[in-house]
């Protein structure tokens, strides 16, 4: 029953993808906010009846590499939940990432048999805590983040538990977003479900086990044998967070044969600052380098990752311990230790190696009481250059592939009006494939309201590769009804008055190859 033809292989596992695929589509057409229905902060996968990830759409890397812990969370909490049964998380010790991100769990069975799991994590916009958008930058432990939730079951086979619903939303300053955004979840793991189970019908359920088992030893066998195109040998690298003097995550990658380990012994402890970054997180972020960087084509499930080890001491900026706070280290730390690891793989395989892209997600964050609104936004900026092309401008890069709010969703959904939105000319690093631009984001408060950015790569240039210039680094500038400007850092919390402006220059990407001609 595990023998599949090549033809079957293929069209099994596309099938398996197909499903993610509609899950995120259905999830993004019934969403209520703008932060999943325009910009497709959501992600989607499948998974075996053991928990292992089996399929996911190409939706956001960090969400789909710490995806596989919040379902063995689940799991190990639950136990192996009965078909028709939904459960949601947040909880990044429990397997979330960060309190935003809502995890559900649903298991989908063939009557009484179990088939497998559907999950889907979408960013709500805001899940309480001390600042609109759940991400306050004056947090120095989890509490002041928002609403954690650990394991718990939020839909059975007679439908929602309205009592789940409405604490969640009770801990939102926008209930009915939340609720809207929560239902669409629902409604993305029911439609998962109705593929599987016709999966299943048409294969057979023995047949569609076996080939969700065939897919993951396929992608295993692909990935391991370019992994041993790597020189074997023990590669080390380091860079910093940009917090006081720098917090440093320093990591040495081992390659041997078949199998790749990553050590980050040596990394800062952990910090009362919300850039701890917790151990699914780290574990995500490695994932994503070693399918980069092997082979991207292979069908992204378990499969991929059965050569990779990953360790990191407990304690450390990349494997805190309760209470530390985690909102940022989701979206900024996850995008330094792709650098660290890229510029570590870059002495093992350097005509591989792209230059570093933006290195941060830019996240801004605007809310207030009057009206309630939470508006959330991570901005695009320069790609590095790579060996065999330019880098692309205005985009997300690394740990993060959502889109940008269009101007006009920005202001029909919230009291902000949109002033600028454009490349930032120059900012990507010279060379003979050179960085893409970053963007220029500028947005008016018309009620007033809270700001909250996390940011980094404001003092430290994205690293060109190969001879390449660094990419500009990034500005946050605030700009007062009177027109008077002030340069804020990297992170921070500050009140707006109506009138006001912010204005984010996100950074260019590094150049590859030593540039042609004369150097900017």
């Amino acid at each position: 029953m595990t023998e599949l033809s090549a033809v079957e292989l293929e069209v099994f596992r596309h099938a398996l993808a197909g499903v993610a695929d509609e899950m995120g589509v259905a999830l993004r057409r019934a969403a209520y906010s703008p932060n999943i229905k325009e910009r497709a902060d959501c992600s989607a996968a499948v998974f075996d009846a053991d928990g292992e990830m089996v399929a996911q759409a190409e939706h956001i890397p960090v969400h789909l590499g710490a995806m596989p812990a919040s379902v063995r969370a689940v799991l190990d909490t639950c136990g192996r939940l009965e078909p028709g049964a939904q459960v949601c998380v947040n909880d990044p010790y429990l397997g979330g990432t960060h309190l935003p991100d809502l995890t559900i769990v649903a298991a989908v069975g063939d009557g009484d048999r179990l088939l497998g799991y559907v999950a889907n994590r979408a960013h709500h916009a805001d899940v309480g805590g001390a600042a609109p958008g759940s991400m306050p930058a004056s947090a120095t432990e989890i509490a002041m983040e928002g609403v954690r939730i650990p394991p718990v079951r939020i839909a059975d086979a007679d439908g929602e538990r309205e009592d789940v619903v409405r604490l969640i939303a009770a801990n939102s300053r926008t209930p009915g977003e939340r609720r809207g955004d929560l239902r669409a979840q629902f409604a993305a793991n029911h439609v998962g479900a109705v593929r599987m189970r016709e999966l299943a019908e048409r294969m057979g359920s023995e047949r569609l086990r076996a080939a969700m088992s065939a897919v993951c030893d396929y992608s295993d066998r692909r990935v391991r044998a370019a992994i041993r195109e790597i020189p074997d040998g023990c590669y080390r690298n380091e860079d910093v967070l940009e917090i006081g003097d720098g917090v440093p995550i320093r990591a040495a990658v081992t390659v041997a044969g078949d199998e790749v380990a990553i050590d980050f012994d040596g990394t800062a402890d952990q910090i009362p600052v919300n850039c701890n970054a917790v151990f699914a997180v780290t574990l995500s972020a490695s994932m994503f380098v070693l399918r980069m960087l092997t082979d991207p084509d292979a069908p992204p499930n378990a499969g991929c990752y059965r050569t990779l080890r990953v360790t990191a001491p407990e304690g450390t900026v990349v494997n805190p311990v309760f209470p530390a706070p985690t909102a940022a280290g989701n979206v900024e730390t996850s995008q330094r230790i792709v650098d660290v690891l890229l510029g570590a793989f870059a002495q093992a395989i350097p005509d591989r190696v792209p230059a570093a892209g933006q290195g941060t997600m830019n996240n801004l964050l605007i809310g207030g009481s009057e009206p309630a609104f939470s508006y959330y936004e991570t901005l695009g900026g320069g790609e590095g250059g790579t060996p065999d092309r330019a880098g692309m401008s205005g985009v997300h890069t690394g740990m993060t592939n959502t889109q940008n709010t269009p101007a006009e969703a920005v202001e029909l959904g919230y009291p902000l009006r949109v002033w600028r939105y454009e490349l930032r000319p120059s900012s990507g690093g010279a060379g003979h494939h050179p960085g893409g631009e970053g963007l220029v984001r500028e947005i008016e408060a018309l009620a007033d309201c809270t700001l909250t950015i996390q940011s980094e790569r404001r003092s430290h240039a994205p690293p060109g590769a190969r001879g390449g210039l660094p990419g500009e680094v990034g500005r946050n500038v605030l700009v007062r009804a009177d027109g008077a400007e002030q340069e804020l850092p990297a992170k921070g919390t500050w009140p707006l008055r109506r009138g006001d402006r912010i204005r984010i220059e996100t950074p260019g990407g590094g150049g590859w190859g030593k540039p042609a001609g004369e150097l900017r």
